[in-house]
């Protein structure tokens, strides 16, 4: 017979502090000595790392350490939680899921470097019939879809990024049936999404470089308007097959923050969807030809 489990077998348990507390010692517990570069001395009690060799680990006190595995109300802090995720070997996953239960947002990856996973790039090369592709914080295209190419013109060997395209690329002002609202909407989306950067010397370069090279930029920038909507339409006039019209939507990926993916779906208006087809299968037969 099975026992039915209601809300009241786990009163007590799904609280934060005790999940957190639960978390920690689950993680400390399956790992070894040798695994985390300690000697193993002596007989050992219990299973996996100690409290103390944690605390060591994660720079921090053995006390403050044992308090926070029992559920006391102590504060933490960011730093010290991703010393303790290095210190218990934490995944991304992992990492994310510490600082959900301690109740902080996840830092902010402010090193230059950006990386796509593998299952990010099968997933918008598997979109063949929309233009997909991945936004990095700078506003850099970091992968994208052949339809993607198609689309908007996205080449290897051409800038990748988005508001350099959009302000300093003739071929881009043509792409947009109305250059200037879309200019407007992108500027504010780009102020909204940059707002966690701001005093970074990348985004303080990119806000200067714009800003001198194009007087359209710098008039938007000064209006400090905001647009956090992740959607919207995308009306084009491509230089193939004319009017097109796109709704996009901005998937954020939870353990990288900063990166999303941007998906295209065409809509029915201009016949959008066979003008998509038919960029798609010319391309497919000149790479057959050549």
């Amino acid at each position: 017979m099975t026992a039915s489990l209601t809300s009241h077998d786990f009163s007590g348990t799904l609280d934060r502090r005790t999940q957190l507390a639960d978390f920690l010692r689950s993680r400390r517990m399956r790992l070894s000595p040798e695994q985390v570069g300690l000697s193993s001395t002596g007989r050992r009690r219990t299973q996996g790392l100690r409290r103390e060799e944690v605390a060591l680990l994660a720079e921090t006190s053995t006390t403050w350490y044992t308090w926070l595995e029992q559920r006391r109300d102590i504060r933490v802090s960011g730093p010290l939680l991703d010393r303790l995720a290095l210190a218990l070997h934490l995944d991304a996953g992992e990492r994310l899921h510490l600082f959900a239960l301690a109740g902080l947002p996840l830092p902010l990856d402010t090193a230059l470097h950006e990386t796509v996973s593998a299952a990010v790039q099968r997933f918008i090369h598997g979109l063949h019939d929309q233009p997909a592709y991945v936004l990095g914080r700078r506003w850099d295209y970091l992968a994208w879809n052949r339809a993607t190419e198609l689309v908007f013109g996205c080449r290897v060997a051409a800038e990748h990024n988005v508001l350099r395209r959009m302000f300093l690329d003739p071929a881009r002002r043509q792409l947009y049936t109305d250059w200037n609202c879309a200019a407007a909407g992108m500027v504010a989306r780009f102020r909204s999404d940059c707002a966690p950067y701001i005093g970074e010397p990348w985004c303080a370069a990119l806000v200067e470089e714009l800003s001198t090279t194009s007087p359209e930029f710098r008039r938007l920038w000064l209006q400090h308007d905001v647009k956090g909507s992740p959607d919207g339409l995308k009306d084009l006039q491509h230089p193939q097959m004319g009017r097109m019209m796109f709704e996009h939507l901005v998937l954020r990926l939870p353990d990288a923050p900063g990166l999303g993916i941007v998906v295209y779906t065409p809509l029915p208006d201009w016949d959008t969807p066979a003008k998509l087809r038919k960029l798609l299968q010319a391309a497919q037969e000149q790479e057959q030809q050549s």
